[in-house]
């Protein structure tokens, strides 16, 4: 009960000093008085005194009801923790050039689907599986770019997901895209973290570079996934070159190294079309399935229409009330007799003019 009123407010706060008008009703009632010559002769009546009190209780609260109307009365929101299945998911989506080819390595044409239309739509049905997931989104291709941060409301994320249709650049700059997708989770709230790559491909991470990913790793300890999306014919994650087996001559297998030395749980997924691309998220969303502490916000609620409502109530106790203090059948009778004395007027009035 504290609580409840605790979370009371009002618009204007100063309208509510006029409630002590609330008790005007104890101090004069609104029916009409009759003289009697004596109270103690009459009967006692309950039922009188029951009504005089539900009308003076009517009185007040259709003044009150009204004065807290004006003052425009409201519950505060609310904060709620509660705990749910989900993880903070920042996805990494490749938007190089090779992207806009099909699996097939070909343009797309007719009812074929390119790797980023494939993965946008895949991921848009991802987004939104379970309602407590935080999502970030950010594309990379020359530079990365933020699209979304953190945050729990899915149409905008499933929005960010299909504005990313613009035709990708050539260059695939996976570890300026790495670092900006681990700055966007948030403080640790005891939930799973993860970090989904959906490339094509892979390039070279300079040393250094590589040097801050992995204080960045250590200090955030995500769970990492690479969807792969493979082209027909091209060298997979694990397949050596035939020369020298060297960063710039098999990118892909050595992006997979370094993942693997991160000390994380890391995955990845080779998919060559857009069912094995389906097969893989669904595989992501099972293994993620930790407990994430989540805020359910409620809004502030206008408590106007209850308090007019109230009042309403009152004033029509009251107005019934009225109605049945007024003598309607003795002013109907009160008028009978001037009724007929018209008439008689009348009847006496035609002789004399047939004379």
């Amino acid at each position: 009960m504290t609580d409840l009123l605790a979370r009371l407010g009002a618009t204007e706060p100063w309208i509510l000093w006029l409630l002590p008008l609330a008790l005007l009703p104890l101090a004069r009632s609104a029916l009409r008085r009759t003289s009697v010559p004596a109270v103690a002769a009459a009967p006692a009546d309950p039922l009188s005194a029951w009504l005089g009190r539900a009308l003076t209780l009517a009185g007040i609260l259709a003044i009150a009801g009204l004065i807290v109307a004006l003052a425009g009365p409201y519950r505060t929101g609310a904060r709620i923790e509660r705990l749910g299945i989900g993880a903070q998911v920042s996805l990494l989506i490749d938007r190089s050039g090779s992207m806009n080819e099909t699996f097939a390595g070909r343009q797309p044409s007719g009812a074929e689907e390119s790797k980023a239309a494939a993965s946008r739509r895949l991921l848009a049905d991802f987004v939104g599986a379970r309602g407590h997931d935080l999502f970030a989104v950010t594309a990379f291709s020359t530079a990365p770019m933020l699209v979304m941060p953190m945050t729990d409301r899915h149409d905008a994320v499933r929005a960010a997901i299909a504005a990313i249709d613009r035709p990708g650049l050539d260059y695939t700059n996976i570890g300026r895209g790495l670092g900006m997708a681990l700055s966007q989770f948030g403080v640790d709230v005891g939930a799973s973290r993860v970090l989904l790559l959906v490339s094509d491909g892979a390039a070279v991470i300079d040393p250094r570079i590589q040097d801050q990913l992995r204080a960045a790793v250590a200090r955030i300890r995500p769970n990492l996934y690479w969807l792969f999306l493979r082209t027909k014919g091209s060298p997979g994650i694990a397949d050596r070159p035939a020369g020298e087996d060297t960063p710039q001559a098999a990118p892909e297998r050595h992006l997979d190294l370094f993942f693997k030395s991160l000390g994380v749980p890391y995955r990845a997924f080779e998919a060559e079309g857009a069912a094995a691309v389906e097969a893989a998220i669904r595989q992501i969303e099972a293994l993620e399935r930790d407990p994430i502490p989540y805020v359910e916000e409620r809004p502030r609620r206008d408590l106007t229409g209850l308090a007019a409502a109230l009042a309403a109530l009152g004033l029509a106790v009251l107005v019934l009330a009225k109605l049945v203090e007024a003598d309607l059948v003795e002013a109907d009778l009160a008028d009978a007799p001037a009724e007929a004395e018209t008439a008689t007027e009348a009847a006496g009035a035609a002789p004399r003019r047939a004379a």
